[in-house]
C-alpha cells in the first residue's frame, strides 16, 4: 500500500499539465520583469535628456543671497585681530565688503595674491572670486591646498622704472589701441592686459582690488597695467550698474599718478595714504577720454 501511494505521488508531480502551467507561469513572470525593466530604463533615460526646470514658486530662490551682516562682522573682526604683518585694515577691508555686499553677488576681480585671499572670497558669498597674480607657483600652490580658488598668473613686461614713457605712450594711443571703452584681448595698447583666459574678458566685474604685482623699487612690474586694465574693464561693463575699483599703497607714486589718470577725480569716493575707492561707470564705445576733467586722454 504504501509502494502505491508513492507511486501516485510521483505520477501526479511529473503531470504533462502542470509541466505546462509551470512554464507559462515563468513565462509571464519573464514578460513582466522585462516590461518594468524597459520602463525603468526609459524614465531614467528621459529624465537625464529633459533638463528640470523650476517655478517661480519653487524652494529653490531666484537669486543668490549675500553674506549675512552678522558673519561679516564676525569674519573683519577676527581678521584685525591676527598679528600677521602687511594685512589690509579693517576700515579699508570694510569699503570693499560694503561694495560687494551692494551689488551681491558680485563679480570680484582682484590683483594680488595676500593674506587676504581666503577673507575676500569668503565676503563675496555666492559670487564668482577671481585673483590675478604675477607669481605662477605661488597660485599653483595656493590651488593645491585651497581647489575651489579661481586664481590666473599674469606676465607683466613693464617696470616701475618705466612709469612716464609708458604713461606717454598710452596718452598717445588713446584713440586707438590704448581706448577707454574696447576688448583688451585684442589690443596692442603697451598698458592692456590680453594674455588672460578670454571669458575674463566677458564678464561684467562689479568690484575691482588692485593690490598687484609688486611696485615697491624700480625694477618692480608696477601697477601701472593692472589700474589700466581696470579703468577699461570698468567702462567695458554690459549691464547696469557701476563698478567698484580700489587701488592699495596709494602713497606710492605710480599707484597715485596712474589711478588719476584712468579712473579719475571726479569718480573718486575716498582716498587716504593707503587705500583709494573709485567708482567707475560704462561708457559709450565712441567715448576716448577717460576723464572729464583733462587728463590722459585729452591731454592727447
Amino acid at each position: 500500500m504504501k509502494n502505491s501511494t508513492n507511486s501516485a505521488k510521483l505520477i501526479l508531480f511529473h503531470h504533462p499539465s502542470l509541466q505546462k502551467q509551470a512554464t507559462s507561469h515563468r513565462l509571464w513572470l519573464l514578460i513582466f520583469f522585462s516590461f518594468f525593466t524597459f520602463i525603468f530604463f526609459f524614465t531614467l533615460l528621459t529624465m537625464r535628456e529633459t533638463p528640470i526646470s523650476y517655478s517661480s514658486s519653487s524652494s529653490f530662490p531666484a537669486k543668490k543671497t549675500p553674506l549675512p551682516a552678522e558673519a561679516i562682522t564676525a569674519l573683519l573682526h577676527y581678521h584685525s585681530s591676527s598679528n600677521a604683518t602687511g594685512r589690509m585694515s579693517s576700515t579699508h577691508l570694510r569699503s570693499i565688503s560694503d561694495a560687494l555686499r551692494h551689488s551681491s553677488p558680485s563679480n570680484f576681480l582682484i590683483f594680488g595674491l595676500g593674506l587676504e585671499t581666503l577673507l575676500y572670497k569668503a565676503l563675496n558669498y555666492n559670487g564668482r572670486t577671481v585673483f590675478l597674480d604675477e607669481n605662477e607657483y605661488l597660485i599653483s600652490k595656493f590651488e593645491e591646498k585651497h581647489p575651489n580658488i579661481e586664481a590666473y598668473d599674469v606676465q607683466f613686461t613693464t617696470k616701475v622704472s618705466q612709469m612716464w614713457e609708458l604713461l606717454d605712450s598710452t596718452k598717445e594711443q588713446v584713440h586707438n589701441e590704448c581706448r577707454p571703452v574696447q576688448n583688451l584681448l585684442f589690443s596692442d595698447c603697451k598698458l592692456g592686459i590680453n594674455d588672460l583666459p578670454n571669458h575674463i574678458y566677458e564678464v561684467d566685474w562689479d568690484v575691482i582690488l588692485v593690490d598687484g604685482p609688486r611696485g615697491y623699487s624700480p625694477s618692480s612690474p608696477g601697477r601701472m597695467s593692472a589700474i589700466f586694465t581696470a579703468g577699461v574693464l570698468g567702462r567695458n561693463k554690459k549691464r547696469s550698474g557701476m563698478t567698484h575699483v580700489f587701488v592699495h599703497d596709494f602713497y606710492r607714486e605710480v599707484e597715485r599718478v596712474f589711478s588719476m589718470e584712468f579712473l579719475c577725480q571726479e569718480n573718486m569716493v575716498f582716498s587716504d595714504q593707503i587705500m583709494a575707492h573709485f567708482v567707475v561707470e560704462a561708457m559709450d564705445e565712441n567715448t576716448f577720454a577717460f576723464c572729464q576733467n583733462g587728463t590722459a586722454s585729452s591731454s592727447s
